[in-house]
């Protein structure tokens, strides 16, 4: 093995473990006892391995609508942000109208727009429609994205128009060409921003922290946060819900990984 490729692996391995350990740390910090986690001499792994965490996190409040509500939330603005980004990544990437470079220079600038500048009207949107306090309050908003249509458009790029043309040729119907073409070629891309969407809708913290107001209607992140109480908290329980909330994500990643990678390689391949 050649000295550079060693060089590389070491670095390799450096940033895989500077990432990883503390993800690592808060795992195994959940099943240590509150006399453990609070030791004047602190372990990176249990002493003796404890479940009471994750039972007391269990039974706190409604736990598993927590978890149901995240799900709802993070599953149907995915499923609504493939189905509109890649709707809408076609147009930009297939068809050519008046305008279209225009559009895409619009998108492509609200990129830059951070949640807080845009807060204020869409909060003002939600509520005259009725939205406020809902979970459609935080599924309807990220249900078309820049980024996505972005992601969607730079790949789809790079399926060659001659396949649309005879296609066409051949007397298929737009839906067709999207439905049997487009969608079949385009899953890398789709798994791509499928991943990146359920993991934005599941961590997001501060639109739901706005947009809900009934307890029973949190999400999982806003049952976190409010487990730190005014007069005291229990990091144990915390970790144990954090540790819970880190599953979903992993295995939504362990599905898609092989189109992940192809898909985020393949998207800029092309303007």
């Amino acid at each position: 093995m050649k000295k550079a490729s060693i060089y590389h692996y070491i670095f390799a391995i450096l940033l895989v473990v500077f990432f990883l350990g503390p993800v690592i740390y808060i795992i195994m910090s959940a099943f240590k006892s509150q006399s453990e986690l609070f030791s004047s001499t602190p372990t990176f792994f249990p002493k003796a391995i404890s479940f009471d965490n994750f039972a007391d996190s269990f039974s706190r409040g409604s736990f598993l609508t927590y978890i149901g509500n995240s799900f709802i939330v993070a599953i149907s603005s995915t499923a609504l942000a493939v189905v509109i980004n890649t709707m809408s990544g076609y147009a930009l990437a297939k068809f050519r109208f008046k305008g279209d470079k225009i559009i895409m220079m619009v998108i492509l600038s609200t990129i830059m727009l951070p949640l807080e500048v845009i807060m204020v009207p869409i909060f003002s949107v939600l509520k005259t429609l009725g939205m406020y306090n809902s979970l459609l309050a935080l599924i309807i908003p990220a249900a078309a994205t820049p980024t996505g249509i972005f992601l969607m458009r730079q790949y789809l790029v790079t399926i060659p128009d001659d396949i649309i043309q005879s296609a066409r040729i051949d007397g298929a119907s737009e839906w067709k060409i999207f439905t049997r073409i487009i969608v079949p070629n385009a899953k890398p891309a789709i798994a791509t921003l499928a991943i990146f969407s359920f993991m934005w809708r599941w961590n997001d913290y501060i639109w739901p922290l706005i947009a809900i107001s009934s307890p029973r209607k949190y999400t999982l992140q806003l049952a976190i946060a409010n487990m730190s109480g005014q007069y005291g908290s229990n990091y144990g329980t915390i970790l144990a819900t954090s540790a819970i909330s880190m599953v979903p994500m992993l295995v939504v990643f362990l599905i898609f990984q092989k189109q992940f990678v192809q898909g985020t390689v393949n998207s800029g391949m092309k303007g």
